[in-house]
């Protein structure tokens, strides 16, 4: 898939992302300006910036972020905040102690109490932190991910000291979910051929920080 994208192509899987907790009001409206210059799919904000004018973007959030460890009620309440509120995405990480802890049952009733609070058409990605779970776990909880009803599984919050995003990580998401759920690489991804190599391991959507200069890495390249 990477050989035929250029800039402007992979720009089209970005979500354009500004999650810092020092952030202001001003960080995230030049966030907007600048996702619509490089010509993103959406910009990710947390909860508090909403409602917010994406300019055409789509507006994307987070939920129970970034511990993840939070009553489901909580989380329900606070993704269908952000709903009401106009978020169009919403990325809510798991309680990763259930999935450590291989209670993947109270990890698929964890997603459907956010899918409950955010029905169709907006789209519910659920954050796994895989760089702290085992392959198996992976498997098992993108599994619950899927039997919630989750629109896509993602790599990382980005603020798990385990790490972020891997091509490894990547390949065994793609695999379990075939198709049927994006996959969306996010966390420590920073240049372009870290973001190329995640589109190539079967990744949908990327959770970008740097996307200027990853796309400036693209073009100077002349596409891949």
């Amino acid at each position: 898939m990477s050989a035929s994208l250029d800039a402007a192509g992979l720009a089209k899987f970005v979500d354009h992302t500004l999650l810092k907790p020092e952030a202001t009001r001003a960080d995230v409206e030049a966030l907007v300006e600048e996702g619509v210059r490089l010509g993103v799919y959406s910009v990710c904000v947390s909860p508090s910036f909403l409602p917010l004018d994406g300019k055409g973007l789509k507006i994307a959030t987070v939920c129970g972020f970034p511990s993840g460890k939070h009553h489901s009620e909580v989380k329900a309440a606070e993704a269908a905040r952000s709903v009401a509120d106009g978020a169009d995405e919403v990325d809510m990480v798991i309680d990763l102690g259930a999935a450590k802890a291989h209670d993947f049952a109270a990890v698929q009733a964890d997603i459907a109490a956010v899918r409950a609070a955010t029905p169709a058409p907006v789209v519910l990605k659920v954050i796994i932190e895989s760089a702290a779970l085992t392959d198996h776990e992976i498997v098992e909880v993108c599994r619950a991910a899927e039997a919630a009803g989750a629109d896509f599984v993602k790599t990382s919050t980005g603020f798990h000291p385990a790490g972020g995003a891997s091509v490894h990580a990547v390949e065994i998401m793609s695999a379990t979910v075939g198709g049927r759920l994006g996959v969306k690489a996010s966390g420590a991804i920073r240049t372009a051929g870290d973001a190329l190599a995640m589109v190539e391991a079967g990744a949908t959507r990327l959770g970008l920080s740097g996307t200027a200069a990853v796309l400036a890495g693209v073009e100077a390249d002349g596409g891949y």
